[in-house]
């Protein structure tokens, strides 16, 4: 029976509707449908032009969809309420190279005036803790220097929903696993919904629990990361063992996410909606790396999207 007093369920963080944004050159988005969870972190996935920096753009209102809808946390991107919420942080990071640290921070605050939507001491925690002085001009910065800055303006703002387009990708290793764990931190304390875009799927698998993988303006995999590993299976056995449509007898081929054939070995990730191989073959959960790059590299079917649910914070005890 359901509890009359308990609360009703968060709204999504990004919830998508027949999605499309169309450009003189064609479709970068269309007929997307997708929702993801608030309180979780998401991987955006997809080769580039698949559409990852369009759908960020038209969740801050940069862009507007040529048809469907977007919303964040329920309300229309580039209203007010919605714009208050959310923060994007993009690959270029556009700062002032003349202003100091200093006076980013106050260009930070003076464009969210209110106290409830500007941290001072936050932006400047996440500063202090990187060694840089506040009296740094950020054209002298290094671009990992710069990185931190810009995390500062956005954690500063006290965003619910975080959109990362690929912020890491100039820096070096190093500096990028110090960058994602100051992120991580930052989320796990505020408890903010993010979404990660990022080439480099080894990071995904360690931080993000969620998946949206685009390709060709559509969505090919979306929902919860282990839950669609454990959706599907690797198996590897011997070639010799395949019948004559290049597949295990037990295998049926529209389960067939990608399938290869290495010397005298078979391999294939299949979704568990049919039946395994048996005796003689080798079946496993594959990693969230194994499932994405399987999905990039084949002509599959998508996946059928799983409803989003609740994160850690709002589940019931």
């Amino acid at each position: 029976m359901t509890d009359p007093t308990a609360a009703a369920p968060p709204a999504a963080a990004l919830t998508a509707t027949r999605l499309g944004r169309r450009f003189r050159g064609g479709w970068a988005l269309e007929d997307c449908a997708f929702s993801l969870p608030a309180g979780r972190v998401t991987a955006l996935v997809g080769p580039n032009g698949a559409g990852k920096s369009t759908l960020f753009h038209l969740a801050t209102g940069l862009l507007r969809p040529t048809s469907g809808e977007l919303r964040v946390f329920g309300a229309e991107p580039g209203t007010p309420e919605a714009r208050r919420r959310t923060a994007l942080l993009a690959q270029d990071k556009p700062l002032y190279p003349r202003f100091t640290v200093a006076e980013t921070l106050r260009l930070g605050r003076e464009l969210n005036p209110s106290p409830a939507h500007w941290d001072q001491a936050a932006a400047e925690r996440i500063v202090r803790s990187g060694d840089i002085a506040l009296e740094a001009q950020v054209g002298t910065l290094s671009p990992g220097q710069c990185t931190r800055i810009a995390l500062a303006l956005a954690f500063g703002k006290r965003p619910d929903l975080l959109l990362l387009d690929e912020p890491l990708a100039d820096l070096d290793p190093l500096v990028r696993r110090e960058v994602m764990g100051l992120v991580m931190a930052e989320v796990a304390e505020r408890g903010i919904s993010v979404v990660m875009s990022s080439h480099v799927l080894s990071e995904i698998e360690s931080v993000c629990d969620h998946v949206l993988l685009l390709q060709h303006g559509g969505v090919r995999l979306a929902g919860d990361a282990q839950r669609l590993c454990e959706e599907h299976s690797l198996i590897t056995g011997r070639a010799d063992d395949i019948a004559e449509n290049g597949l295990p007898c037990a295998v049926e081929r529209g389960t067939v996410v990608e399938s290869s054939v290495t010397g005298r070995q078979f391999t294939a990730l299949v979704r568990n909606a049919g039946r395994l191989p048996g005796d003689g073959w080798i079946t496993e959960t594959p990693t969230l790396e194994d499932l994405l790059l399987a999905y990039l590299r084949s002509n599959a079917p998508a996946a059928p999207v799983a409803p989003a649910v609740a994160g850690p914070r709002e589940e019931a005890a």
